[in-house]
């Protein structure tokens, strides 16, 4: 079991960390704008990019310790 939680971890790192932080990226100028609105917007970028680090932090590493303390294998079929 441990296996499979290594591997299948290991297959979405890369596709999480880069979704992860292409959009974070993104939002950098939202984070530092000064200009008319920015009132509205920093406070927006700074809810989205901590959203993208706690649920990068839960898929990553989270999720597969819990699967790992409450996850059944599945029998093999005769």
């Amino acid at each position: 079991m441990a296996e499979v939680i290594i591997v299948g971890t290991e297959r979405r790192l890369r596709p999480v960390l880069m979704a992860a932080s292409l959009t974070a990226f993104g939002l950098l100028p939202m984070l530092f704008a000064t200009g008319p609105g920015s009132e509205i917007q920093r406070p927006l970028a700074i809810v989205v990019i901590g959203g993208l680090v706690s649920s990068t932090f839960l898929t990553l590493i989270l999720l597969p310790i819990l699967y790992e303390i409450f996850g059944e294998a599945k029998q093999e079929q005769v």
